[in-house]
């Protein structure tokens, strides 16, 4: 847990750092931008990826365990599945406003 939690700070501090040389630029930085965003993407669909495969994932796990209730999982994992897919939709959205 110590070690997860180490790599995430050093992870955040090197982003910070490679993020501060935007903020010492002028107008028409809109290159940078992008490439900004387009990292936001892939984290964003990178993220939902992953929660997509934990919930598909668990919701066998719990088919497998209890049988009798396979139709109600099979529901929350589709809804799940929906809105964690809505989540990388509106960081696209996002992504293409802010361009």
């Amino acid at each position: 847990m110590i070690r997860k939690i180490g790599f995430f700070a050093i992870a955040i501090m090197i982003l910070s750092l490679v993020a501060m040389p935007v903020y010492a630029q002028g107008e028409g930085t809109s290159n940078i931008e992008i490439h900004y965003l387009a990292i936001a993407m892939g984290i964003a669909a990178a993220g939902c990826g992953i929660a997509q495969s934990i919930a598909v994932a668990n919701g066998c796990q719990g088919a497998s365990r209890n049988p009798g209730a396979t139709d109600t999982i099979r529901f929350f994992v589709i809804l799940g599945l929906a809105f964690i897919e809505f989540l990388a939709l509106l960081t696209f959205v996002v992504v293409l406003m802010l361009q």
